[in-house]
């Protein structure tokens, strides 16, 4: 259809008064094409889930589409390896978890550094664990888990998602704290019927994947493992309350490879950050157990920087190796 002459004219001044975009100026338009959101964890994970509850809020906000892509394997550390190996023009992001943190130090033979290779832009949520133990076991507070574990060396096997998981983490940090011995019995599949029937004795478990079977009297949960107690479980003590200074949770947030101009980055966590606000995108991450956590791009950089000097310690201490 052809303009009028006047609505051509008033076009034509409109544009006149736009600003140059300088050559060069790339990180002005973006995004320019589709975003790729890199999870080192399959389809249906919690991982994927929440990637999947960001994407289409980062899609409408940029008008761009941003694409879970799944790529697991290797602990997460092919896609870790794939976002730092890509172009750092904002194109390809990483779904950061506390996995990656544990694996700076677990794995020693890696093709990257993941604490310079990948920049941390946006915080997402935390996971909360919950130190869960079979009913049959007489332990029902934290202090009367640790007399009781003392005065049974050796005997409590503990249930985690593999070696290296955030539920393995999260007990030889407990361990490490309080002194007592836990065996570890890492599962490949689904670890709770054998918790539940006492085979496991102990786990500590993210509550999405536990909470159903805390709340039907399946399981015991003796506390939190944040530093204070959550509003979901209000009557349940923090591990903290007897052994102060232990905290141990799961996260997710966005990376970037280094070199992401510094503009994309704020953007992208502004975009994340409006996204934790929002009343439809912040109850589904609390629905699916998570915390939201928006921080900007200095402040999740240092949290992730602490939780790698964290996990190091730990996996130091119990002399943890790869699987």
């Amino acid at each position: 259809m052809q303009l009028s002459r006047r609505r051509f004219l008033h076009r034509a001044a409109a544009t006149a008064l736009l600003p140059v975009m300088p050559r060069g100026a790339g990180a002005q338009a973006y995004p320019a094409r589709p975003v790729r959101v890199l999870v080192g964890f399959s389809a249906g994970s919690a991982s994927d889930i929440i990637a999947r509850v960001m994407a289409p809020w980062l899609s409408q906000q940029f008008g761009q589409q941003f694409v879970v892509e799944n790529r697991p394997g290797a602990a997460t550390n092919l896609a870790a390896e794939d976002v730092v190996r890509a172009q750092p023009d904002g194109y390809t992001l990483l779904l950061m978890t506390s996995t990656n943190t544990v694996n700076q130090t677990l794995y020693q033979n890696l093709n990257f550094n993941f604490s310079t290779d990948i920049v941390p832009v946006a915080g997402i949520d935390l996971v909360p664990y919950v130190m869960e133990v079979t009913p049959s076991l007489p332990a029902k507070t934290v202090p009367e888990f640790i007399a009781y574990a003392k005065a049974n060396p050796g005997k409590i096997n503990m249930a985690s998602n593999g070696i290296g998981s955030g539920p393995h983490v999260a007990a030889e940090l407990f361990a490490m704290m309080t002194g007592v011995q836990l065996v570890h019995v890492p599962y490949s599949g689904n670890p709770y019927a054998d918790l539940i029937g006492g085979q496991v004795q102990v786990m500590f478990s993210p509550i999405p994947a536990s909470i159903s079977y805390v709340k039907s009297g399946q399981l015991r949960a003796l506390a939190t493992c944040t530093p204070k107690r959550l509003a979901i479980l209000p009557d349940l003590p923090a591990i903290a309350e007897f052994v102060p200074g232990y905290d141990a949770s799961g996260w997710h947030g966005i990376g970037a490879p280094k070199g992401t101009p510094t503009d994309i980055l704020s953007r992208i966590n502004a975009a994340v950050t409006a996204g934790l606000g929002d009343a439809a995108v912040k109850g589904r991450i609390e629905s699916l157990g998570g915390e939201p956590t928006a921080s900007s791009p200095a402040e999740f950089s240092k949290f992730v920087a602490d939780d790698v000097a964290k996990w190091a310690k730990v996996i130091k201490f119990a002399n943890i190796k790869p699987g």
